[in-house]
């Protein structure tokens, strides 16, 4: 059954190799369907992919291969929660590792430029403490990359 409401992130052309890396990479995930089109368009030619189903982390998602006419911006992310630093450090590695890139505070930029967050628990649970827990927590984040779990819990501890 198709899912009521689904993300669409519109790719150039390789939607299906996105959505396979995906599944690979972050558990709750699979490609559940590809389609080809049934004729030319304007960034490709009948039999062509056009679009795949997909999940990420249990999301629904459609990969649209509409060609290079928008660009992925960190105005969508996916935010991923990890338990530990091993989690962490291996969703971060695939991204970076497969030709994305390093960005600040948690977030990277996959190869075909979607924006994700790689968020432990623990940093997430500290801001919603609030308070100085979540000061010095925000204030040791400010200054990562890649999140590092024990850094952040001892800025929790104070």
């Amino acid at each position: 059954m198709t899912p009521k409401n689904t993300i669409c992130i519109w790719y150039d052309r390789d939607a299906e190799a996105a959505a396979r890396f995906y599944a690979a990479t972050f558990p709750d995930s699979a490609v559940t369907g590809v389609f080809l089109a049934p004729s030319d368009y304007p960034s490709g030619k009948a039999g062509d992919v056009l679009t795949v189903t997909f999940t990420v982390a249990g999301i629904p998602c459609l990969g649209l291969n509409g060609g290079p006419a928008f660009r992925q911006s960190e105005a969508f992310s996916f935010q991923i929660a990890t338990e530990d630093q091993a989690e962490t450090d291996r969703l971060w590695e695939a991204i970076v590792g497969n030709g994305g890139a390093e960005s600040a505070c948690g977030w990277c930029k996959d190869r075909w430029g979607v924006n994700w967050q790689i968020t432990p628990r623990v940093l997430t649970d500290a801001l919603a403490q609030g308070g100085a827990v979540a000061e010095r927590a925000f204030g040791a984040m400010m200054e990562m990359g890649k999140i590092d779990v024990a850094a952040i819990e001892a800025a929790v501890r104070g």
